[in-house]
């Protein structure tokens, strides 16, 4: 089940949340709990009982590492921890790796082996890493342990992020999940978050990654260098929107349910750099790198040498992370290498560069990363990049080029701009005016008190209230043809399904 489906919108969640607050607040996690194993279980009831080995183990894991702690054993303690991420890794790597070992094992023997041929769990990768959060928090004292298991069992199966994250560390809502506030404001802002990602994902990302299918569909002698590139930029608005979008909309049903969610995006396309971009794509999992891999491992205190180790030692986690196949092993070190470049260029010399160049590049360099992830056959991916810098022979443009282009100006336009703050500064420009808000320059400007009074208190409580119907009627426009789309839509992928 995915969040983008009719299923989901008019028929799980509003049962879902009807039960949720017409329960006593004390049986609000049970709610969570089973309505989360259900949501699991619709599309993979085989895999529940995998979620819930999970959540078992690090429960337990959680106790005993409490326990220790209490009693100054810390060797025990650490045992435990270690404990659980044996299991926990085990787990993932022979669900999402023992394959990718087995075929390479046979490249190297010349020999095709048998496969397990097992498949891959949903949100394993993310939801393991959620497990594992928790007991390394108790272990450092950063979170109280859990002695509730339906508490920590709706922790780790929540339905609102549990799929694709964001990554959220245990740390981040262990007092929410015995006290949190549910209120009627915060359930607005909530809606608010969830129409806007549903918007991103049904109406720019499904449409962005179906002229990437179709581009991808036309023989590579018949595209141009002018397609190639046309076709990876809607790669990268595809899955920027159907992440991003998936984040808010987790993010948005978090705060319906009283819990703080952490941020996944910030406009990561803006970035004048790459370090600068992986601060804001995928936050939740650059976070949770930083804090249990990086930091331990000694992050940059021990010199360069460490340093530079330590970071091609996460970049390789994080390809890996990604997908059991080399691409996203060269995918993972691509950025590693690049992340080292800026470490030990000069500030000096990057600061002189304008702005909007800086911009350019990163975006370049990220373009020419989505190859490396999105192509799975190393073949097939160098053939593209090929394509993309004019070494295949093709023509800058040709005239199913252009038919594309001009079929889809307007989505490629739309992307860009949505892919920037911009909507959302015109936006609360917009409301800020209509409110006749006191902090503007004008009211600023306004000299003598009785003409600021005249600013502050002249405004009419229609018009006061006039921002609040113009973005709801906007919602609703949003709601109703992200709706229509979802009707007749034969392409509603979600692309992190499969990590």
């Amino acid at each position: 089940m995915v969040f983008s489906s009719l299923l989901f919108l008019f028929r799980f969640l509003p049962l879902f949340l009807a039960a949720y607050f017409l329960a006593p607040k004390r049986y609000r996690n049970a709610v969570l709990f089973f309505a989360s194993l259900i949501f699991y279980g619709w599309g993979e009831p085989v895999y529940i009982s995998l979620l819930l080995f999970s959540t078992l183990v690090d429960f337990f894991h959680g106790r005993l590492v409490g326990r220790f702690k209490e009693e100054g054993r810390n060797r025990a303690a650490k045992c435990a921890v270690v404990s659980s991420a044996v299991i926990n890794l085990g787990l993932l790597t022979l669900f999402k790796y023992t394959d990718f070992f087995i075929r390479t094992l046979g490249g190297l023997m010349g020999s095709e082996l048998p496969l397990l041929g097992l498949a891959l769990p949903i949100g394993i990768s993310f939801y393991t890493f959620q497990t594992m959060s928790y007991t390394i928090d108790v272990y450092r004292g950063q979170a109280p342990v859990q002695k509730d298991l339906i508490a920590f069992g709706a922790y780790v199966s929540m339905f609102p992020q549990l799929i694709a994250g964001p990554i959220v560390r245990y740390q981040t809502i262990a007092a929410e999940l015995t006290c949190r506030t549910e209120t009627i404001d915060r359930f607005a802002l909530g809606v608010r978050r969830f129409l806007i990602g549903l918007s991103k994902k049904v109406l720019l990302a499904n449409q962005a990654g179906a002229l990437w299918t179709e581009i991808c569909g036309i023989l590579p002698d018949e595209r141009s260098v002018g397609m190639a590139w046309m076709g990876i930029l809607a790669f990268a608005f595809q899955i920027y929107f159907d992440f991003s979008g998936y984040s808010d909309m987790a993010v948005g049903m978090g705060h319906m349910l009283g819990f703080s969610f952490p941020e996944n995006f910030n406009y990561p396309y803006i970035s004048k750099s790459i370090t600068e971009f992986w601060r804001r794509w995928h936050i939740s999992l650059g976070t949770w790198f930083k804090e249990y891999v990086y930091i331990p491992l000694g992050g940059s205190r021990r010199g360069r040498a460490a340093s530079v180790r330590n970071i091609l030692i996460v970049w390789l986690l994080t390809g890996i992370w990604h997908g059991a196949s080399l691409n996203f092993l060269f995918w993972g070190m691509y950025f590693g290498f690049l992340l080292l470049i800026e470490k030990f260029l000069p500030d000096s010399f990057t600061k002189r560069l304008p702005r909007t160049f800086r911009q350019a590049v990163t975006f370049l360099l990220v373009l020419f990363g989505w190859v490396l992830f999105v192509f799975e056959d190393m073949g097939e991916g160098a053939a593209y990049l090929a394509q993309m810098t004019g070494q295949a022979g093709l023509s800058l443009s040709n005239s199913r080029t252009v038919f594309l282009f001009k079929g889809n100006a307007v989505l490629l336009a739309a992307c860009l701009i949505g892919s920037t703050p911009l909507p959302a500064a015109a936006a609360s420009r917009l409301f800020r005016k209509l409110a006749g808000d006191t902090s503007s320059p004008e009211c600023a400007k306004t000299a003598g008190q009785q003409t600021v009074s005249a600013c502050a208190g002249g405004v009419s409580g229609a018009l006061r209230l006039l921002p609040a119907v113009l973005e709801l009627l906007f919602l609703a426009v949003l709601f109703l043809l992200a709706t229509a789309y979802l009707v007749d839509a034969t392409y509603n992928p979600f692309l992190y399904f499969r990590f």
